[in-house]
């Protein structure tokens, strides 16, 4: 699975609007420049925010998109939805048909459950964090967000922790003189040979 440029941008443009004033809307121009994007491309992001209903936009020498509802009322899975960010859908298949009308695995299909449990695992997360949960440090948002998963996320390296890469996946583990693992468990008695 893979993060679009759309969904990233505009969830960083989401966060603009949530760190500003919610009194006084951000032009484009404003958000662009702050994201380092053209101002047609943010433009493009908004509208596309402002479909979903996550942003108004207001009109006059004084415009520009404020808010739609307070950021912890606003889940990034409803951010996602709105710039196209759905891993699977009901109607998935119909689009993978291959040379024939419909898939040659409608009736059973392996794969299909596969995509499923990935999306329903997203939504999870995605739908319990709210814009809110992401206007602190990466490190707070790290922790508060494996405390939820009762698990350790991933974060940039620190000063104490080292990336190490596992494949396309990165993890982070503590660096040298850090929290020491617990030990492997012994392997089981192997038969001798005859």
């Amino acid at each position: 699975m893979k993060v679009t440029a759309q969904e990233e941008y505009g969830l960083r443009c989401m966060m603009q609007l949530a760190n500003s004033s919610p009194q006084r809307p951000l032009t484009i121009h404003e958000i662009a420049e702050r994201e380092g994007l053209s101002s047609a491309y943010a433009g493009k992001l908004m509208n596309l925010l402002r479909d979903g209903g996550l942003v108004d936009s207001v009109r006059g020498r004084s415009g520009g998109y404020l808010m739609a509802r307070p950021p912890d009322r606003i889940s990034v899975s409803e951010i996602m939805a709105a710039l196209g960010g759905i891993i699977y859908e009901d109607h998935y298949c119909e689009r993978f048909p291959g040379d024939e009308d419909t898939c040659v695995h409608v009736g059973d299909c392996s794969v299909r459950s596969l995509w499923g449990m990935l999306q329903e695992t997203v939504e999870r997360v995605l739908s319990r964090t709210t814009l809110a949960d992401l206007m602190d440090t990466e490190q707070r948002v790290s922790a508060d967000l494996a405390s939820r998963q009762k698990r350790t996320l991933p974060m940039a390296p620190h000063a104490d922790r080292m990336p190490t890469h596992v494949g396309p996946i990165t993890v982070v583990m503590p660096a040298a003189g850090g929290p020491a693992s617990p030990p492997a468990p012994p392997e089981p008695d192997k038969p001798e040979p005859r």
